[in-house]
């Protein structure tokens, strides 16, 4: 089949060889029709190449291969080789500091991955690992390009081999602007950070026609797999966000804490929020009564610059918190149980949350901070049937294996299994702090008495009251609030209102921390 080549033949002289090439450079950026813009927009969303003058510093960005077309036959094909191929790719600034960046064009094929869609897609991520810069992609593409057959799927398969090469080296950052199916979806899975945009885009390994047809149940695209369904039940986004203009200036602030690759630190800022700020609030915000909740996030608002912080997953595993922010101007990776939520128990996706974060900090060079208000794990045979050992010891193993500074913050309790898990000193925290509250026991005093003093308490006349006594006399022998001091456990107790001082301070110390883990292949993580 001959195919048809619309490359016009062009003027032989230079200045008409540069009208021409004016020319077409702006038949590429204007896109196939203005029906086709309409259409886009008509569904609420912006197009590729706005999309990239949202997320890059004004005139930054640079075009690669903006005059690609595919050289697939048959199916019609031949007769439709419109510039770009469904794919923008380039690089520019985000803040003065280089970002690469990949748009799919919905308006061209549906913005379907075929050949040299793919092709232009691999350079800019092999580019983006060879620069050290962040990589962003603002996927709005239905898959697969059919007509192109098994090479779009080999296209896929270059790019997850680039996102998982890439992995730990660069920031790399998934947008969801659009629909996202089949292999597609595997892409943004493999990425640091997801971002998706309620209504407008979704993401399923198979459609709902073929969930109907296989399973008989119906549902609807943004119910098999919108924005809330996969920031709330899935935890495969880490953002949603009602509109794409808030979506993208967040990847923005996104990228301002995170540094260009694994062998640079984070962006420090100078900030005007004093380091020695004392938090007298502190005082009564968290409550000396370990059954009484209250909100971690306030807590985070008093010891980070100014209260700002980013949170990952915040409606995913709401038991846990992970957050960056800045404390005295240095990026910190926050790590906190949220008492008001299941009152703050480590459960399979708290466990699988705080996990996944633990590596990315230590995969960019962000210290961890921990602030400890644990129960213990969430008892229950649902959770010991979904395998909270395996999913609770992921937690465990991202922390013994993370090299950047560590610091734990004992505000209340610390029970069990969990209190060890959450970076406790003996697993390699390198700063262990406890506030007057705190309560470090291998089960809470009543439980703990019930077990120690069984015997007593069966055969006492009044076992309430021996009961009430045994569990006071285990309070004052094992959990009073030095006990982990005096035994080296904590390296201080220290008051609640000089936290963010010294939370400075010791970070402003490890910032020349070095450690190096036994040379090996890779390590064997629980899965």
């Amino acid at each position: 089949m001959t195919v048809v080549d619309e490359t016009p033949s062009g003027p032989a002289d230079a200045r008409g060889r540069v009208a021409e090439l004016h020319a077409l450079r702006e038949e590429a950026r204007r896109g196939p029709s203005d029906r086709a813009t309409e259409a886009q927009r008509a569904k609420g969303k912006l197009t590729a190449r706005e999309r990239i003058e949202l997320l890059l510093d004004e005139g930054s960005f640079k075009e690669v291969e903006q005059l690609r077309r595919h050289r697939a036959t048959g199916f019609g094909l031949e007769a439709k080789r419109p510039y770009t191929d469904g794919v923008i790719t380039g690089w520019g600034t985000v803040e003065g500091r280089t970002v690469f960046v990949y748009a799919h064009d919905f308006r061209i094929f549906g913005g379907a991955l075929g050949e040299a869609h793919a092709t232009k897609i691999h350079k800019i991520m092999d580019m983006a690992i060879s620069a050290g810069a962040p990589l962003v992609s603002l996927n709005d593409g239905a898959g697969a390009r059919i007509q192109e057959g098994v090479s779009a799927l080999a296209g896929y398969g270059g790019i997850f081999q680039r996102n998982t090469r890439a992995s730990g080296v660069i920031p790399q950052i998934s947008v969801m602007l659009g629909p996202c199916a089949g292999g597609a979806a595997y892409s943004p899975a493999l990425t640091d950070f997801v971002f998706m945009v309620r209504e407008t885009s979704q993401m399923f390994i198979t459609g709902p026609d073929v969930v109907k047809a296989v399973t008989g149940e119906e549902i609807t695209q943004n119910g098999l797999g919108g924005a809330d369904v996969h920031a709330e039940t899935s935890g495969v986004a880490h953002f949603a966000y009602d509109d794409e203009e808030t979506c993208i200036a967040e990847v923005r602030y996104l990228l301002s804490m995170l540094p260009q690759n694994n062998r640079e630190n984070p962006p420090t800022v100078v900030s005007e929020d004093p380091a020695d700020r004392r938090s007298d609030v502190l005082l009564d915000l968290v409550p000396a009564d370990g059954n009484r909740p209250y909100d971690m996030h306030k807590v985070i608002e008093e010891l980070v610059d100014d209260g700002d912080y980013l949170e990952i997953h915040e409606r995913w595993a709401r038991n846990i918190i992970c957050a960056l922010a800045r404390i005295d101007g240095q990026v910190v990776g926050i790590v906190a149980n949220q008492p008001q939520s299941l009152a703050g128990v480590l459960d399979i996706e708290a466990s699988e949350k705080a996990a996944r974060f633990v590596q990315m900090c230590d995969a960019f060079n962000i210290p961890i901070v921990t602030l400890l208000d644990v129960p213990g794990f969430l008892p229950g045979v649902d959770q010991e049937h979904g395998g909270i050992i395996r999913h609770g010891a992921k937690l465990l193993y991202a922390y013994c294996n993370a090299t950047v500074p560590r610091i734990s913050l004992i505000l209340r309790k610390a029970y069990g299994g969990a209190y060890i898990v959450m970076d406790s000193q003996s697993i390699g925290a390198d700063l262990t702090y406890a506030w007057p509250t705190n309560e470090i026991a291998v089960m809470g005093a009543e439980g703990a008495a019930n077990v120690i003093f069984r015997k007593q308490i069966a055969e006492a006349e009044d076992s309430e009251a021996m009961r009430t006594r045994m569990v006071k006399e285990y309070k004052a022998e094992l959990m009073h609030p030095y006990y982990a001091a005096e035994r080296g456990l904590v390296d201080d107790v220290i008051d609640p209102v000089e936290t963010r001082e010294v939370l400075a301070s010791a970070l402003a110390m490890l910032r020349t921390k070095h450690a190096d883990l036994p040379s090996r292949k890779h390590g064997n993580p629980p899965q």
